[in-house]
């Protein structure tokens, strides 16, 4: 049975947040909404999360020891990193050996986390281990070996540190002349690389080049209630960067069917309770496992608008212990006198409530002073939302906030997100 305390209190159910961005403020504000005590973590002073926390800290998350002794002050029952730049060894410890002989659940799994953050960890769980379609590839901690790898897969190929995010050291190689750049970019951009005083040169993957048709976010959910997953999020990325995202996106039954295979089995082997975004390349009913994160996804934030239950509720459902409600899609038999007829079982899909998008709202400039204006005539039309961030500063180009809209389809719902989104000044002082 599971039990919730009153926040602030000796019965108190705690969450402790690595990461205070706007995922984790959405998954701060879910766990409000169930009286839970939510205590937010970054490495800056009033990130969106620390917003709507009960009490926050600013540290680096990668120093173990300052990571350590929060935890041990707070005694947290849960821990939900919200980004992969964390001290991994420490939370596995945590788990493993619970704190003053209380237990703590790191989320959805410290096996996860620690999978999840390295490249390298995760591709061989998925094609060396769970035997999961993916691009051909090679490891390489040189240069010469770089080039081997390139020379065995061809051109165009990409390289990537294998610690890293949101795009950072990614590069594609077109020919033999850019692989000393990308090897260069790789290095100084990678987690823990060059770029940050080190002179240890740095683990990357050299991937074949797949002509995909379009690629998705298949957010699959582990819970009480077993694997459910949301129906397939389309998306552009810019840079290793979510710009735009929309659902249902449109896929053949069989390569839908393939997609869930391959998330129910990838997520089922990481562990634990919570939802994971996963990320697939379709190419007609091929469909290659390229990455997942065990915890909300930046696509997924269309599922605020799109889904009755978004991607942040699903997530502290699943990991509080409590159901996860679906309906339960039929599959059509293929072959034999029951062609065509619903099959006996099928997979669990949590509800939609009509097509969606989002648009981010990226934004360049430098400034601490940020306003926002011109929503009263982004939001004059029905079914459209926005979320404003509330980031605390930006330096370059920085996302602040999304753009959210229903439609008939999905064409309209993307033009009206589109629309929302441009009708938001964003004013520096």
């Amino acid at each position: 049975m599971v039990t919730i305390g009153t926040p602030l209190s000796e019965t108190a159910t705690k969450v402790l947040l690595c990461g205070s961005g706007e995922l984790g403020k959405e998954v701060a504000i879910e766990l409000q909404r169930l009286g839970v005590e939510v205590i937010a973590l970054d490495r800056y002073e009033n990130a969106p999360a620390m917003q709507v926390a009960h009490r926050s800290y600013v540290l680096q998350m990668t120093d173990g020891a300052a990571l350590r002794e929060i935890i041990e002050k707070e005694q947290p029952d849960f821990i939900v990193p919200e980004i992969e730049a964390i001290a991994t060894d420490t939370l596995a410890e945590l788990e493993k050996s619970g704190i003053n002989g209380k237990s703590v659940t790191v989320v959805p799994s410290a096996r996860a986390v620690q999978l999840t953050m390295n490249r390298e960890g995760i591709r061989r769980l998925a094609a060396e281990e769970l035997k999961l379609k993916t691009s051909k590839y090679f490891f390489a901690e040189t240069e010469d070996e770089v080039r081997a790898a390139a020379e065995k897969l061809g051109f165009p190929c990409l390289i990537k540190p294998i610690m890293s995010s949101s795009g950072k050291g990614q590069s594609v190689i077109k020919s033999e002349g850019q692989i000393s750049e990308a090897f260069e970019k790789s290095q100084r951009d990678a987690r823990g690389g060059g770029g940050n005083g080190s002179s240890k040169s740095m683990k990357v993957i050299v991937e074949e080049f797949i002509k995909f048709d379009y690629e998705i976010t298949l957010l699959t959910v582990q819970s009480v209630s077993g694997t459910t997953f949301c129906n397939p999020i389309g998306h552009i990325q810019i840079n290793g960067d979510y710009r735009e995202s929309w659902q249902p996106q449109k896929m053949d039954p069989a390569a839908l069917k393939r997609a869930q295979n391959i998330a129910g089995k990838i997520t089922k082997a990481l562990g634990g309770y919570g939802i994971f975004g996963v990320e697939l390349f379709v190419k007609g009913k091929t469909v290659y496992f390229n990455e997942v994160s065990p915890r909300p996804h930046d696509t997924g934030m269309v599922t605020l608008i799109s889904q009755d239950l978004s991607e942040f509720a699903l997530h502290v459902r699943a990991f509080l212990g409590l159901p996860i409600p679906a309906e339960n899609v039929k599959e059509k038999e293929t072959k034999g006198k029951n062609k065509g007829k619903k099959a006996k079982s099928g997979f669990k899909v949590v509800k939609q409530t009509g097509p969606a998008a989002s648009k981010a709202i990226f934004r360049e400039g430098t400034s601490k002073k940020i306003s926002y204006s011109g929503l009263e005539k982004a939001l004059e039309e029905k079914d459209t939302q926005i979320r404003l961030f509330g980031k605390p500063e930006i330096k370059g180009e920085r996302r602040l906030g999304v753009a959210l809209a229903k439609g008939k389809n999905v064409k309209e719902a993307r033009k009206k997100a589109e629309k929302v989104e441009k009708r938001v000044a964003v004013n520096f002082y």
